[in-house]
């Protein structure tokens, strides 16, 4: 099948799920693998809330899966990648694993790093809350789309591939994975812990800002609560792995839901800019200083640039109109016109 056509399948497949289940007491999750290759998605109910029926199941390319989720419920979806289990459901994954040894997770989470869909659904008229967490790190691109629902209802996600963008100290899984500072380094300061354990003292670093550069709706450390944080009220969801490049536009350009002032650091910059030689450097200590001397030399390229465009201006309008003096400036040793 031609591949736009597969995906655009697939994508009214899980809305046509999504659609049918309306109405049922609960709230419907159409879970969506848009990558091309397998992923077998996992689910953990936090401490309060009931056992889905299913803690983790397999995900062919281009396949949906639904499920029902009470309400008052709150817990994680994530994907996993690159598993090999035997005909009797055992064995593991190379990122996202649950360590469960077997298809399903059974109350286990993801080990880090995995790119984390989290949510509450309220009771009643209460809001549903949800957003994507790169606190745990990545493993995969993963957008997060309410349906039917009233209020803000914004898309979230990870769609870049941050993998390719991940600095060599926070890779992992032979680079199928990209930690955060804190799984990578286990330091209060990336971990929001003891003496950093509040807004107030734990700060985004410059890992975390590299993490909010690219993908600007994702929490990317512990306290980011300002601008990852979304709600909607009676709506179904659909979590797609690897979405469309129209998805993905989706969740760079839809509006925020903010709880309150943007964190620092946000910023919507183009992620390739983030390829750069100096983030080697940032775990040696001084990340302003960092960002400041990247800045200067960026500074002097432009000048540079500048100076050399304003020569070839003046050599060229001296050329047309001032033989001699082009002949002076440019020191070609003729004055004749091109």
């Amino acid at each position: 099948m031609n591949p736009i056509f597969s995906g655009l399948f697939s994508r009214c497949s899980a809305l046509v799920l999504i659609l049918l289940l309306r109405g049922v007491s609960g709230t419907t999750f159409a879970i969506t693998n848009r990558c091309d290759f397998t992923v077998w998605p996992g689910i953990l109910s936090n401490a309060g809330s009931s056992r889905l029926e299913t803690t983790g199941f397999e995900l062919s390319s281009g396949g949906s899966h639904s499920l029902e989720v009470p309400v008052g419920w709150s817990g994680r979806f994530w994907g996993r990648s690159g598993c090999t289990f035997d005909a009797t459901g055992h064995g593991n994954c190379t990122t996202g694993d649950c360590g469960s040894g077997q298809v399903e997770c059974n109350g286990a989470g993801a080990i880090p790093p995995a790119t984390l869909a989290e949510f509450t659904i309220g009771s009643g008229s209460q809001q549903d809350f949800y957003d994507v967490s790169l606190v745990d790190g990545y493993n995969l691109p993963m957008i997060v789309e309410a349906s039917g629902g009233t209020g803000s209802c914004a898309s979230t996600g990870c769609v870049n591939d941050l993998n390719q963008q991940c600095p060599a100290e926070l890779k992992a899984d032979e680079g199928e994975g990209c930690n955060s500072a804190c799984g990578a380094f286990a330091r209060p300061e990336y971990c929001c812990s003891g003496a950093y354990g509040s807004p107030t003292t734990c700060k985004p670093s410059v890992y975390s800002e590299m993490f909010k550069t690219a993908c600007p709706k994702s929490y990317s450390y512990a306290y980011d609560d300002a601008t990852s944080t979304f709600t909607c009220s009676g709506a179904n969801y659909m979590i797609t792995f690897c979405p469309s490049l129209t998805s993905q536009k989706s969740s760079r350009d839809s509006s925020p839901v903010t709880t309150g002032t943007p964190a620092a650091g946000s910023s919507a910059e183009d992620p390739t800019a983030l390829n750069t030689p100096w983030l080697s450097n940032f775990i040696t200590g001084d990340s302003s200083r960092t960002l400041s001397s990247f800045a200067l030399h960026s500074t002097l390229i432009a000048s540079a640039i500048s100076s050399l465009l304003s020569f070839f201006f003046l050599y060229s309008f001296s050329l047309h109109s001032y033989p001699a003096l082009a002949f002076s400036i440019g020191g070609l040793g003729s004055a004749t016109p091109f």
